[in-house]
C-alpha cells in the first residue's frame, strides 16, 4: 500500500521533511519547487509509514486503499507526476535514495542576544514568520492585526466547504499563546500607531499584510449595483467583519463570474451548492440563509482565454465534478474550445473537460431548472449593462459582441496590494519594493507574503517566502544592521493601549474562539463566527462587556 497526496495539498513541504526515503516531490531544493499546483508522492519509492500523513497540516495525505470515491482519482494523479522520470541514483549507503549534502543556511552565533520582531499580520505569511523566528532563534515577538481576531485568509479567504485546508490555522494557532509572543489584536498600523513609532519600539518589523483590493477590469459599468469583486464575496460568506450581511444580492437566476481561477470556481461551487450541504460548515449565518433563499440556478464562468491557459488548479476543477446536482457544461460558442479539448491527454487541464457536455448555449432564454455551471471559454467582458443595476453582461466571442442576461456580475480577476501607510510603495505591481524582504531604504523593515511578491501562491508558498525574509532579517541583525529600539519592552503595552480603547490579546482570541464553538454546538457545525467588531470584542471580553457609543 502507497500514500497519495490530495486535493487541499498546501505544498508548504512538511511532509517532505518527515519522508524518511525522499518520496515526496518536488522538494524545496528542486526547481519545479512552487511551479507545480501540489506535491506528489512516488508510489514506488512509498514504503507505507505514514509519516507524511502525520505531519501534513493539512490533512491532504491517505492511503490510496482508504481514498474516498470523490479522492481515487489521485491515486493515478500522483503516479502520472513520475511518469517516464529516471530513478535518482543510488548511493551505497543504507539510504534508498541519495540525499543531498547537509546545509545550514542560518548560522547564528553563539551570544546571539535577543531581539524584538513585530509582525503585522496574522495570516499564514506572517504566522510562518513567526513560526520560523520562534523554533530557530530566541527572538521576542510582537504580533499585531487590524482586526480583533486571527488567521487572516485562513479564516476569511478560504471557502467554508474546504474544512481541511482551515486546519493550518490549528497548526498557527499554538504560536499565538507563545510565551515569547505578545498580541495586539485590533490595532491598525498607520491609523492608531505609526509605522515609524511600531519601528521605534522593535528591532525589525516584519509586514504581512497580503493583498486586501482588488483588481479592476476596467469597463464601462463595472461600478453598478449587482457588480462585486469576488473579494467581498468570499469575505462576505466568511463573515468578514466589513463586509455587510446585505451587501450581496441573489435573486437573479444567472450569475457571471469573470475570470476563471481558484477563486471563481470557489464562488461558482458555493453559488451552486446544496446549502443543507453548507450547514455544517463554519460558514457565517447571514450568507446560509441569502443560499437558502437564493433565486441562482446557473453559473457563467468567462474565461478570455482557450481551456489549456486556465487559471485553475485541476484539483479545484476535479472537485466540481463530484458536486451532487451540478450540471458542468462548456458552451461550445468557439470551435477551437472543442479542438483544445478532444486534443488534450486526460491529464491535462483541458482533458478534464472532456467528460463534460458541450452546448451552443442560447443566451437569450432563461435557464433551466436545475443547477449549473458553464465554462466559456474565449470570451472577454466588455461592457457591464443596466441603469440603476446590472442588468446583462456584454462578452466577445463568435461573430461578434453578445450580451448575457444576468443580474449579478462576481469579478474574480485577482488580488491587489493597498499602500502601507509609512512604506513605499509600487503602483504598478501593487507590492512594497524590497530585496529578498528587505524593505529599499528603511533598515530593520521587512515584508513576506503577497505584499511582497505579489497575490500568487497559495497558503504553502508562504513557508518558503517566510524563510527568505527572515533569512535576511537574521543577516541584518548579526551584521549590526538593525536599529536599535529605544523604549522599553512594555512600553508598546502602554502604547497600544492608549491608541486602540478594544485591544485584543492571546486570552481575548481564546475567548473569541471558544464562543464560535459553542455557538456552533447546538446546530452541529464546526462554530459560528461572530460577523461584526462590537460582537468580536464584546466576546474577547467574556460576553459580559459592550461598546460605548
Amino acid at each position: 500500500m502507497t500514500y497519495a497526496i490530495t486535493q487541499t495539498c498546501c505544498s508548504d513541504a512538511t511532509c517532505v521533511a518527515v519522508c524518511p526515503v525522499n518520496c515526496i516531490h518536488p522538494t524545496p531544493q528542486e526547481r519545479a519547487f512552487g511551479s507545480t499546483e501540489m506535491l506528489y508522492v512516488d508510489p514506488k519509492s512509498c514504503i507505507d509509514c505514514g509519516a507524511c500523513a502525520d505531519a501534513c497540516p493539512v490533512d491532504a495525505i491517505f492511503p490510496v486503499e482508504s481514498l474516498p470515491a470523490a479522492q481515487a482519482e489521485y491515486a493515478a494523479i500522483n503516479e502520472a507526476y513520475f511518469a517516464g522520470q529516471e530513478p535518482a541514483p543510488v548511493g551505497t549507503g543504507p539510504n534508498f535514495h541519495r540525499w543531498s549534502a547537509p546545509s545550514f543556511e542560518r548560522s547564528l552565533p553563539s551570544d546571539f542576544a535577543p531581539i524584538r520582531v513585530a509582525v503585522v499580520g496574522t495570516g499564514p505569511a506572517g504566522m510562518y514568520a513567526v513560526e520560523d523566528l520562534l523554533l530557530h532563534t530566541n527572538a521576542e515577538v510582537t504580533l499585531v492585526d487590524r482586526l480583533p481576531v486571527a488567521g487572516g485568509l485562513v479564516r476569511y479567504g478560504v471557502a467554508p466547504d474546504h474544512p481541511a485546508t482551515k486546519k493550518v490555522g490549528d497548526t498557527f494557532a499554538r504560536f499565538h499563546d507563545h510565551p515569547r509572543v505578545r498580541m495586539y489584536l485590533g490595532v491598525e498600523i498607520g491609523k492608531d500607531i505609526t509605522a515609524q513609532e511600531l519601528a521605534a519600539h522593535h528591532d525589525a518589523v516584519v509586514y504581512a499584510v497580503g493583498a486586501s483590493t482588488d483588481r479592476r477590469i476596467g469597463i464601462p459599468g463595472e461600478e453598478l449595483p449587482g457588480s462585486i469583486s469576488a473579494t467581498s464575496f468570499v469575505a462576505w460568506y466568511n463573515a468578514h467583519p466589513e463586509v455587510a450581511p446585505d451587501a450581496v444580492d441573489l435573486s437573479s437566476e444567472r450569475v457571471v463570474v469573470a475570470g476563471n481561477g481558484n477563486v471563481a470556481l470557489d464562488v461558482a461551487r458555493i453559488l451552486v451548492a446544496d446549502p443543507s450541504a453548507l450547514a455544517g460548515t463554519d460558514i457565517a449565518d447571514h450568507a446560509l440563509a441569502a443560499l437558502r433563499a437564493a433565486k441562482v440556478r446557473e453559473v457563467v464562468l468567462l474565461g478570455r482565454r482557450g481551456p489549456e491557459h486556465a487559471a485553475y488548479s485541476a484539483s479545484e476543477l476535479l472537485a466540481l465534478k463530484h458536486l451532487p446536482g451540478v450540471e458542468l457544461v462548456v458552451d461550445d460558442h468557439q470551435p477551437r474550445t472543442g479542438v483544445t479539448i478532444d486534443g488534450a491527454t486526460p491529464d491535462e487541464k483541458a482533458g478534464l473537460l472532456r467528460d463534460m457536455t458541450r452546448e451552443t448555449v442560447n443566451w437569450s432564454r432563461t435557464p433551466e431548472p436545475g443547477r449549473r455551471i458553464v465554462f466559456r471559454f474565449h470570451s472577454a467582458l466588455v461592457q457591464v449593462l443596466g441603469d440603476d443595476a446590472v442588468r446583462a453582461v456584454r462578452v466577445t466571442g463568435g461573430p461578434g459582441e453578445l450580451d448575457i442576461p444576468a443580474g449579478t456580475l462576481l469579478r474574480a480577476v485577482g488580488y491587489r496590494g493597498a499602500p502601507v501607510a509609512g512604506l513605499p510603495f509600487d503602483e504598478a505591481t501593487g507590492t512594497v519594493p524590497h530585496e529578498g524582504g528587505r524593505v529599499a531604504g528603511m533598515p530593520g523593515t521587512y515584508v513576506v507574503g503577497w505584499i511582497k511578491r505579489g497575490p500568487s501562491g497559495g497558503i504553502g508558498a508562504n513557508r518558503a517566502c517566510a524563510a527568505e525574509t527572515v533569512g535576511t532579517l537574521l543577516d541584518d541583525a548579526v551584521a549590526g544592521a538593525l536599529p536599535a529600539p529605544t523604549p522599553a519592552p512594555k512600553a508598546f503595552l502602554r502604547l497600544a493601549r492608549s491608541r486602540s480603547r478594544h485591544v485584543v490579546d492571546a486570552k481575548g482570541l481564546a475567548a473569541i474562539d471558544r464562543a464560535e464553538i459553542a455557538r456552533g454546538r447546538d446546530g452541529g457545525r464546526p462554530r459560528v463566527k461572530f460577523g461584526s467588531v462590537p460582537e468580536l470584542i464584546a466576546s474577547a471580553k467574556g460576553g459580559r462587556w459592550r461598546l460605548s457609543s
